[in-house]
């Protein structure tokens, strides 16, 4: 009897523990609905001016804007983590830029028998690549995730290496895909910054933004319609949200990709390692209401022309061009990386105006020379900064120019004599 009941254990730890290994499932929503709407209005507030940065849950954290890249807030931003289905973001940029979508393609064995979150794909379905990305990125579909990748790249590792091969592009240094749908692997991580510089890049191609911000969605398998419903519960509900992604395995937790633009600021934000559904929406939903509470858009660009031309007025007439055939130097500054940021507002007032300038030079002087910078600082932390560039030529002067001078000078002295 011992053994018997040895043997069921034994036979019970296989089943749970085989079970519990292959029930990771990207988005498939095995907790309880989260109520979005109580959670926008918990975490949302009526003050104007809110400095306090919350508190989350999540593992690793960030919110960038998406004009100039720049982190707005970060928690673990740097850290590599297992992302999820926040995968698929990669797997649909690179369908997008490697293939028609409109081409019809058969399923494959192994892709209709893939686990974790499926559109329901079966074993010689018809259906378009284009068909397939909306099933990839609304319904989170592992099965999607595998047709597409062996079409795309003839294999899951042709595939990889495809999205490895972006990444690098991109500069992403660490980030690794190993798979097309996120499942968790020892050797598939990314940053949650990095995921955000992917996410930002991602959007600004116009079939990916259409498809990440369609909240339904009707495609077609062997002819007949099927409606999906995104899995992004922020899509529709927090205001100014346009997409992008979810995600979850047992490694990961939680992860959500949102981005949201409200007026002039445009932001994504990140929240990798959520431990629970509602946490990730939770974090989202401060986080992104931290920042819109707590920044405003400043125009750099016309702080700093208005700075430089004033600098300009008071010390032009302090520049020396040592054998220069004229004194009369021109200065300019360079294009600026961006014109606009969003700062926060307590610190608006502490925005300072550097200027730092060379004024002594040798002839010839060329023009476009490089000779200083004009930056922009809050505290120790320079937040915009460019070249002070020549606009002009000044040349050298020769033994003909010193002869002229004289010549000038000599006439101006017997003008003086003879007026006399």
């Amino acid at each position: 009897m011992k053994k018997f009941f040895y043997k069921f254990f034994i036979i019970f730890f296989i089943i749970i523990t085989t079970f519990h290994t292959f029930s990771f499932c990207d988005d498939i929503d095995d907790e309880e609905t989260v109520n979005v709407n109580a959670e926008i209005i918990s975490s949302s507030t009526s003050e104007e001016k809110i400095i306090k940065i919350p508190e989350t849950n999540s593992r690793a954290c960030v919110v960038i804007d998406r004009n100039t890249n720049t982190i707005l807030y970060g928690k673990k931003e740097y850290e590599k983590r297992k992302m999820a289905s926040t995968t698929k973001i990669m797997t649909a940029i690179v369908t997008i830029e490697n293939c028609n979508l409109d081409t019809s393609i058969e399923v494959s064995k192994k892709a209709a028998g893939t686990g974790g979150s499926r559109l329901g794909l079966k074993t010689g379905d018809k259906i378009t690549i284009r068909d397939l990305l909306y099933g990839l990125m609304l319904r989170s579909g592992n099965d999607c995730a595998v047709c597409i990748a062996e079409y795309v790249g003839g294999s899951l590792e042709g595939f990889a290496n495809l999205m490895n091969e972006k990444a690098k592009s991109l500069n992403l240094k660490n980030t690794n895909f190993e798979t097309p749908h996120g499942l968790d692997s020892e050797n598939h991580y990314t940053t949650a910054y990095e995921l955000a510089l992917l996410s930002n890049y991602a959007l600004k191609n116009k079939v990916f933004a259409q498809i990440v911000g369609s909240k339904n969605y009707t495609i077609i398998i062997n002819g007949n319609p099927k409606q999906l419903t995104n899995t992004n519960e922020l899509l529709g509900e927090l205001n100014g949200v346009y997409g992008i992604k979810t995600g979850f395995t047992n490694g990961a937790n939680r992860c959500l990709v949102t981005a949201c633009k409200r007026d002039n600021i445009d932001i994504i934000c990140v929240v990798l390692g959520a431990d629970t559904k509602k946490f990730r929406t939770e974090d989202s939903i401060k986080l992104i209401n931290f920042i819109f509470n707590n920044y405003k858009n400043i125009n750099l660009e016309e702080i700093i022309i208005n700075e430089f031309e004033n600098w300009k007025k008071a010390n032009i007439n302090q520049f020396i061009i040592n054998k220069g055939i004229t004194q009369n130097i021109e200065l300019a500054i360079n294009d600026l990386e961006y014109t606009s940021l969003p700062i926060r507002k307590d610190l608006c007032d502490n925005m300072e105006v550097y200027i730092d300038c060379e004024k002594n030079f040798e002839a010839p002087v060329n023009s476009n020379l490089e000779i200083g910078s004009v930056k922009i600082q809050i505290d120790d932390n320079i937040i915009l900064s460019t070249s002070i560039i020549t606009n002009n030529t000044i040349n050298k002067k020769s033994v003909f120019s010193y002869c002229s001078f004289f010549l000038k000078d000599l006439t101006s002295i017997l003008q003086n004599s003879l007026s006399f």
